[in-house]
This record gives structure tokens, sequence and C-alpha cells, in this order.
């Protein structure tokens, strides 16, 4: 769109109410043999007064649209690490604004609809990609197609650097269920986590599920900011890359955007958390690990994300 016209609303990102979603939501909108009312969901809309803090829908369709093409022979799963990233870079937004729904609501809903069908849907006989979960399109933080993908890069990013999220978001079960445990609201962890992740001492699903469960109950008798402190991140750099959105360069297809420059972590707190977490992993309950290491000889499936490597870097 030529910066000197005027953005119509149809060109920004708005907010649905959840109350509106949920009744779009029906069992034919979800099995897909009734398309996405995205005209009519847009009247019901709310959108930014004239200039404050307009933000265009099109960078975060034209992203979807990439991760549709670019993945299109693969699995849907493994475009999670490459939109995640840059979905944050895009948006640009506080993590007060990204705790409202209605924004999260809208871009499913509004912008794009079909890729979260993409994503999220089963093929049916009669062609259609049936998405089994309304919180899909709206729900809560952890399930929410979009809204999983930004937390993920807000939690694991290192300052300006978006190598941890890639790496975290190669993993599903970081996403399925590390990703909604407080452990990774502190910093250190989180990034302690990428790391015996990157070295193989977390190498399955499973392991990387066992481990953070111990961790986080590790939590209530061990105090992670005592033992590994976290500087505050700089809010006024991080307001500062957010005013900067509309001469940001677009978000680049192969190699990682730059974050925010808001501070990195402490790498003395990494290496004392990934000491202990490396403890606690030697006696990390595993789910079917007894099972895992008599059948480790024979040839069996790969599952979709406990069995499988954790990275394939």
């Amino acid at each position: 769109m030529n910066s000197t016209e005027p953005a119509t609303a149809h060109d920004l990102i708005g907010r649905l109410a959840s109350s509106v979603a949920l009744k779009t939501l029906t069992s034919e909108v979800l099995t897909g043999s009734e398309p996405m009312p995205e005209a009519r969901l847009r009247r019901s809309a709310e959108f930014p007064q004239q200039g404050a803090g307009h933000r265009e829908a099109e960078p975060i369709r034209a992203l979807c649209q990439e991760a549709m093409r670019r993945f299109r022979d693969e699995s849907p799963t493994v475009s999670d690490a490459w939109l995640a990233p840059r979905l944050h870079y895009v948006l640009r937004i506080t993590r007060v604004e990204a705790a409202d729904s209605g924004l999260w609501n809208f871009l499913a809903m509004c912008v794009a609809p079909d890729f979260v069908r993409w994503r999220w849907g089963k093929p049916q006989e009669e062609g259609h990609r049936s998405v089994g979960q309304a919180a899909r399109y709206c729900g809560s933080w952890h399930s929410q197609c979009f809204s999983r993908l930004w937390w993920a890069a807000e939690l694991f990013r290192d300052g300006s650097d978006y190598r941890p999220v890639e790496i975290a978001c190669k993993n599903q079960d970081v996403l399925n269920t590390v990703l909604r445990q407080e452990l990774v609201l502190h910093r250190p962890a989180a990034q302690a986590l990428v790391r015996l992740m990157l070295s193989g001492v977390t190498a399955t699903g499973r392991q990387v599920n066992g481990l953070a469960k111990l961790a986080y109950a590790a939590s209530s008798t061990m105090i992670y900011e005592v033992l590994a402190r976290d500087e505050p991140q700089d809010t006024s750099a991080l307001q500062d890359w957010i005013d900067e959105l509309d001469q940001a360069p677009p978000a680049p297809d192969d190699r990682l955007p730059v974050g925010p420059n808001d501070g990195r972590v402490a790498e003395q707190s990494i290496t004392t958390l990934v000491k202990w977490f490396e403890r606690l992993a030697e006696v990390a309950p595993v789910r079917g690990k007894k099972l895992l290491e008599e059948g480790a000889s024979a040839p069996r499936p790969v599952g979709v994300s406990l069995d499988k490597p954790a990275l394939s870097l």
C-alpha cells in the first residue's frame, strides 16, 4: 500500500470480541463446510482511532501465505519455528497488548482463517479441512493459533536474538506443554532449557516434558530468581523498537529477523541453571522411558513429537 494513502479499516488490524467470535465458530465453520464470514466479522470488529497505534494487516497476511507456500510439502507443524520469530518481529506489540484475546481472534478469523485451517485442519472426504478445536481461532493464549507463536517468541528470545525461539519451536512439546508453565517466564530458565535441547541432554520430546515438569515442581522450593538472577529488560529500548515499525524492513524469509535490543540474559545465570537442570534431567520422570529403552533396537514409526529428536538442525 502506498504510504501516502490513509489506511482503511480493511487494511488494519482490529479487535474482535470473543463473544462474537465464539458465536461464529459453528460446527459448519469448523468443519469447513461453510466459509469464515470475514466481511461480517470485520463489521463487528473494533478498530483503533486515527493515529492511535495503527497496525496493518497485510504483513501478517503475507507471512501466512509464505508459510503455506514454503511448507506445502511438509507437515504444517514445521512452519511454527519459521513463523514464530517473524510474527513477533512484524507485529511489534507489548505483553499488555498481547494479553488481549480480541487481537488474536481478529488475526485468526479476519486476516488469515485459511492459515488456521491449513495449520490445524484435518483433511475430510469432501475436500474440506476440519479444525477440531474452536480454541485454535478463539482460545487461551497458549492454544490459539497465533497467540501461542507470539508468546513462544517473546518468552524464548534472548533480547534481539531469535535463534533460541527457532530451536524451541522445533519441538511441539515445548509449544504444547512447556510454554504454559510459569518456569519459562524466568528468562534464564527458558534459555537453559534451549541449551539442553541443543546439547542433546533433552534429545526427545518426552525428555523435554519430563525435565520441564520436574524443574517447574522444583521451583516451588528452589527460587530461580535467587539462584540465577535476571536483570530487568530495557522497556525504553523495547518501545523504541515498537515505534520503528513503520520504518522497519520486512521480515526476511531465509534468515532470522532482529528483535528488540532490550537486554540479553546474563551468561552466568544461564550456565548456573544449565548445570542445575542437567542434574534434574538425570532423575526426571520420562513417560514410557522403559518401553523406549526396551524397544530402542527395534525399527518402529516415529511419533509426532514425543519420540523424534527434539532438534533437526
